[in-house]
């Protein structure tokens, strides 16, 4: 036997930028429920190369393309069940090249449609059925889905989600979605203005601390299906949406669970415990702008740094990084209103997400009116990062088994 005997040429290799391998580890968590496959995205990983932002969009735009195609072909010879699998993929591999491509670029919103018009087609193999909705915020149109139960089956339960920063409702879907749905939920995954799927529709759509103003028609809509509402109405959300998700239920009392992964109680500390420094109190000399971003070269900020501030600022309606984080302050929910969260609530991080995060953990668990669980997840199983992205089926197993509990 030779010393260079091989079964084959992909290598289980990321990326040394910490950023991209954790975006390279969400898509491979993916591949639990339909996402993505191993193979495929450790083949991409090695076309990419290290924090190479532009790299990464081609690659997975193609995977897109290839995967639709695919699917496409397939539906037309009648093989609905590859047609299906191929469409989920197609969908995930868009948002995948949505995330880091500009959000200033065409480009940006042409991905992002394309994963949506993916995942309608995915629903349509699967014999799915999804209905497009629409809830508003200050005249913007806020795209949603209310995906059901088969026909006579009916649904005791529901659960809606929200995403966080760059989440979208496709994710959802994949992520945590599709674990719900399989138990026997319905489910209502929608977004808020300045998230993925509003830039989709609207260039000008910025985040917004009151976020109870989209929580409040979310439950207005289920209320007002009554052969969907039972009374049994859980709120889940990840990431950016622990915060969301933490001021709905605080405001919206018609949620009779909550699942904040992880919980967010000031969503400007959080930020700033990634950036080591505030940059809210940088002098006017350290500070820049978006106009600034194409003239910083390369050895003061590299292109995935300056792609992610651009982003940040422009989903926050700022020009400014200092001004990003200042408006970041207003993002917080205070002891008071913690208190007026009545419903059961469970609290979810990894331990490998940081002091900060970790400690906003224990202020929600002190914090909140009702009763309150948490659940730390750990390295040995993979699911020590943020939204234990890497491993999905154990964080969807802690929360659903809870709210089964919740629901019994």
């Amino acid at each position: 036997m030779t010393d260079d005997l091989e079964r084959g040429h992909t290598r289980v290799r990321g990326f040394v930028n910490p950023e991209m391998d954790y975006q390279l580890m969400r898509q491979l968590g993916s591949a639990r429920y339909g996402g993505a496959s191993v193979g495929e995205c450790l083949a991409l990983a090695q076309q990419i190369g290290n924090a190479n932002p532009a790299a990464w969009v081609d690659a997975f735009e193609a995977s897109g393309r290839r995967h639709q195609a695919d699917a496409e072909g397939r539906a037309a010879r009648g093989h609905a069940i590859s047609a299906r699998d191929q469409y989920l993929e197609a969908c995930n591999s868009y948002r995948a090249a949505e995330y880091y491509a500009s959000i200033q670029d065409a480009r940006h919103r042409a991905l992002g449609v394309s994963s949506r018009r993916c995942f309608m087609a995915f629903l349509q193999m699967a014999g799915i059925h999804g209905t497009e909705l629409w809830f508003h915020y200050q005249g913007l149109a806020l795209p949603a889905y209310h995906i059901r139960q088969p026909s006579g089956v009916g649904s005791a339960k529901i659960l809606a989600i929200v995403s966080g920063f760059d989440g979208t409702l496709e994710e959802s879907w994949i992520m945590y979605g599709a674990a719900a749905f399989e138990r026997g939920y319905d489910l209502l995954l929608f977004t808020g203005p300045g998230q993925m799927d509003a830039w989709r529709f609207h260039e000008n759509s910025h985040f917004a601390p009151d976020f109870e103003q989209v929580g409040r028609q979310v439950a207005d809509y289920v209320m007002s299906v009554p052969e969907v509402y039972t009374g049994r109405l859980a709120l889940m959300g990840i990431s950016f949406g622990g915060y969301f998700a933490t001021r709905i239920a605080a405001h919206e009392p018609r949620f009779s669970a909550l699942i904040a992964n992880s919980p967010i109680t000031d969503l400007h500390a959080y930020m700033v415990s990634f950036a080591g420094v505030d940059p809210a109190e940088l002098s006017t000399t350290d500070d820049f702008r978006l106009a600034d971003l194409p003239h910083i070269p390369d050895s003061v900020m590299d292109a995935q740094t300056r792609g992610m501030a651009g982003n940040l600022m422009c989903r926050f309606g700022q020009e400014g990084f200092a001004d990003t984080y200042r408006y970041l302050r207003q993002f917080r929910v205070d002891s008071q209103a913690l208190s007026q969260i009545a419903c059961p609530s469970l609290a979810l991080a990894g331990e490998g997400e940081g002091a900060e995060p970790l400690r906003q953990l224990s202020v929600f668990m002190q914090g909140t009116g009702g009763p309150s669980t948490s659940h730390i997840f750990t390295a040995a199983e993979g699911a020590d990062g943020h939204c234990q992205n890497a491993n999905p089926a154990i964080s969807a197993a802690v929360a659903l088994d809870w709210l089964d509990e919740r629901f019994s």
